[in-house]
This record gives C-alpha cells, sequence and structure tokens, in this order.
C-alpha cells in the first residue's frame, strides 16, 4: 500500500513559495510493538514473549550507548546518535553545560547505499510509493483557497 498524502498550500507571510502547493505525507494508522511483534513472530521460529523481549533489550541498550556517548550503528538500518542544543557564550571558558545546554535530542541517519549507477537510496524507503489521500478536499485550482 502506497504512503498518502494530501496537498496544502504555503500561505506563509514572508515565504518566497507563498502561495506554491506542497505535499505532506499523513498515515492511515500506526504499527505498534505489540503488532510488529505479531508479526515477526508469524515470520518465525521466535515466540511473541521472545520478541517484546528482545525489542525491550534492544531498546534498554541504545540507551545506554547513546548515554556513553556512543553512535549506535545498525547494518541495513541506520544509526542513532544524540544531538545538543545549546545557546551561545561569550568564551569558552564561560562555557556552562548547566546553562547553556539548552537540550537533547536523537539524530537518526537512515542507511543509504548507492547502486551500480551511482544513484542513492534510504534502505527503509526501497519500494515506497505514495499516492493521494483519498478523504480530505482541497480545491486544485490555479487560486489557493483561504
Amino acid at each position: 500500500m502506497p504512503v498518502p498524502y494530501r496537498l496544502y498550500v504555503n500561505n506563509r507571510k514572508e515565504s518566497p513559495t507563498k502561495g506554491m502547493w506542497y505535499a505532506r505525507a499523513c498515515y492511515y494508522g500506526q504499527k505498534t510493538t505489540d503488532e510488529l511483534a505479531d508479526d515477526i513472530a508469524a515470520a518465525t521460529t521466535l515466540t511473541k514473549t521472545d520478541i517484546v523481549a528482545c525489542i525491550t533489550a534492544f531498546l534498554h541498550y541504545i540507551n545506554v550507548a547513546l548515554q556513553q556517548g556512543q553512535r549506535v550503528t545498525l547494518d541495513k538500518f541506520g544509526s542513532f546518535k544524540v544531538g545538543i542544543k545549546t545557546s551561545p557564550a561569550e568564551s569558552a571558558k564561560a562555557f556552562n553545560p548547566t546553562k547553556n545546554v539548552k537540550s537533547l535530542h536523537v539524530i537518526f541517519q537512515p542507511a543509504v547505499y548507492a547502486t551500480a549507477d551511482h544513484k542513492r537510496f534510504k534502505s527503509l524507503l526501497t519500494g515506497v510509493k505514495v499516492e493521494e489521500y483519498g478523504s480530505y478536499h482541497v480545491d486544485k485550482g490555479d487560486t489557493p483557497t483561504p
């Protein structure tokens, strides 16, 4: 099933592309850990309990590695690392992590591969297609709707 999208018009006042149309991905629901465990159990010899235990341990040890300042790389999937948002300091000596570090976030970078003709692709997006979402209204005329 393709990934659905909805069209929207850019209404930002100062944008050089104001009035132009874009697409946003939307979703038909979500897949929970429990549902993924059911799918994996049906496709393998593992039990659902084994899979849930493995996922729980997997997430715990990714967290431990990130706490230790490591980048976590999962082959054919991607990598995780910690990003930091800070406020500026007048000098290196004046930088104080308690004062200047505003927040932490996780950066995910999907695995990227190159084909024989040197085209790059993200492994998680192999075979993904898109289609317009069926149950919403948008005027596709030349003038944007308010």
